[in-house]
Parts: structure tokens; sequence; C-alpha cells
């Protein structure tokens, strides 16, 4: 399998879809929204994209199957699999605040191997597969070199329905507000994930994300030299719900600011 093809075949799919989704935002209306639960928001946007992707995804690998967030096809596959999320940020997008992308991963087995990150707003394209560099919009990116923690930039997402270790969560924030140059919540982790492996970011973290929230992310994180690891710091990210990417050189030392609250 040609897994460079099959990335940029994703790529030109991710934009179709994107410009499906920035056309809609131009004339959408608030009271289309639905909710799958407590500040979980959803719309026909999200719905129509994702069977978008499945219908192109299904002529790019035939035989693999489907991951979604909205259930649009739940076929598994034997060996292949794709993780879609149509609409990473849809809060974002209802409220016409970016950033707000599409994720497309691919899993062969257990391991994810190719991941495509599309960012609507600014019509950038991230994405990385098994074996190379990462991109962004064809040129190459790599994780900074910063090597510590205190010259660092950090991103993070902020509980939104499960509560439970809010109060962690808010004496985890309070610290690293004296220990880096700044934190910031962006609304859309794949985003978060695409912006620390294009240097932007040296670090995200986060708890209680679902597969399609970092799947492509991961990939394109790694593939740009960057880590992922969970608040353990295990290289399983997606089953624990737990998740800290970095620029591999703070790794240590944001991992033991988490571990005092996790």
């Amino acid at each position: 399998m040609d897994l460079k093809d099959i990335v940029l075949q994703t790529t030109e799919l991710s934009k179709q879809v994107g410009a499906f989704i920035r056309q809609e935002r131009k004339t959408f209306s608030i009271d289309k929204i639905e909710y799958k639960g407590v500040n979980d928001l959803v719309s026909y946007v999200d719905k129509t994209a994702e069977q978008q992707l499945v219908t192109g995804l299904e002529k790019i690998l035939p035989e693999a199957g489907f991951i979604t967030e909205e259930k649009t096809n739940t076929k598994v596959g034997e060996r292949y699999n794709w993780v879609i999320d149509p609409l990473d940020g849809t809060t974002n997008f209802i409220h016409g605040l970016p950033p707000y992308s599409v994720s497309i991963a691919l899993k062969e087995g257990d391991e994810l191997v190719a991941g495509v990150i599309y960012e609507v707003s600014l019509d950038e394209c991230f994405y990385a597969w098994k074996g190379a560099p990462a991109y962004l919009n064809g040129n190459e990116i790599r994780v900074t070199d910063t090597p510590s923690l205190e010259k660092s930039l950090i991103a993070t997402g902020f509980p939104y329905y499960d509560f439970g270790k809010q109060q962690a969560y808010i004496d985890l924030f309070a610290e690293l507000m004296r220990s880096c140059h700044g934190l910031r919540r962006l609304g859309s982790a794949a985003v978060d994930l695409a912006y620390t492996a294009a240097g932007r970011f040296e670090a995200f973290y986060e708890y209680n994300l679902n597969a399609w929230d970092v799947a492509a992310g991961i990939v394109i994180v790694r593939q740009a030299g960057g880590e992922v690891k969970n608040f353990s710091g295990g290289d399983e990210c997606i089953e624990s719900r737990q998740l800290m990417a970095t620029n591999g050189r703070i790794s240590g030392e944001l991992l033991q600011v988490i571990q005092k609250y996790f």
C-alpha cells in the first residue's frame, strides 16, 4: 500500500469537505444546533461533512472500516480503519469563531499510520504518514527546539461535560500559568496538536478526549519529531483518555507538573 498516495488523496478530500464547511458557516444559524449531551453540540454540518468524508474515503481505500464521531458508518475493517472527526471545534464553528478543523487518521491494526488535519479558517492542511516527515501545505514542519518549560507556549482544553476532575485541572492550570510563556485554549484539539507539530506550541495536554479528536494529530506530532504520552508517561493515549504532546524536549518537566494533579 502506498501511504503517501493515500494521504495526498485524503488531503484533497479534506479540503473539499472544508470548503463545504466554510460555505455553510456563511449562512449558519444557531437555531440549527442539536445537543448530544451537556455542552456537547452538533449540527447538520457535522453530519453532512462526515457523510462526504465517508463517501470519499471509501473510494480511496475500499477495504477500510470507520470509527466516526457521528456514527454515519459503523463498518469495521479487518486491517484498516479510518478515524474521523468531520468538524473538530463544533462550538467554535457554531459561534463563528476559529479555529475548527477536519481530522482524519488511518489505523492499520492497532497502529496509527497516517493523519490529516485541515484547519478550515486559514486553509492550512497538516499531514503525515508512517516513515515520512510531517507537512503543512506541502512544506515540511518540525517541532521546536525549545529546551525548557519556562520558555514554552502551552495549549490545553477545558472540561465541558465531565467535571469530576475540574479542581485538579484548575490547580494544574494555575501552576503552569506561573511556569511558562503562557497557556492557550483554542477549542480544537486537532488544531492544538497540528500547531504543536508545526512549532507554534511547545506542548498540548488534555484529558477525556475521544479517538477522533486526537488520532490524526498523534501521527503528525510524532512524524514532526515530537512525543505523545499519557499522564503516566506511557505511549498509549486513546484508551487512557489522557494526552500530552510535546516537542520532546520538555516532556519530563511538563509531565512532572501534570503528575502532581493527575
